[in-house]
């Protein structure tokens, strides 16, 4: 199961930010967001816990639950999808991209 630290790695990752950057944008201390990705993974207080959402452009129940259910963040389930598709060779991307598109203008 994951925990709020994780989501919390993941969408730091999915960003490419990194912890100085993200603590930049949340106006929070390096230090502070290090506790909340530590091996302790302590929870944050709901005011930090939504400046990090603001940030990472998430939902605070997104990151505390797991929980989606915005339209924003809907797409986040795609993102294996989407890592793994760029892991492809060059060649085979392209041959996946052109049957996606083919299928999808025959809706």
């Amino acid at each position: 199961m994951e925990s709020f630290a994780d989501r919390l790695r993941q969408e730091i990752d999915y960003l490419g930010l990194t912890r100085k950057e993200l603590a930049s944008k949340a106006n929070i201390k390096q230090r502070a967001l290090d506790m909340y990705l530590g091996t302790q993974a302590s929870m944050p207080p709901a005011d930090v816990a939504v400046r990090l959402a603001r940030a990472l452009n998430v939902t605070v129940e997104y990151l505390v639950t797991g929980e989606i259910k915005d339209q924003q963040t809907q797409i986040r389930p795609f993102r294996k999808l989407e890592e793994d598709f760029a892991a492809l060779p060059d060649d085979i991307a392209k041959s996946v991209e052109a049957m996606v598109h083919t299928i999808a203008s025959h809706k």
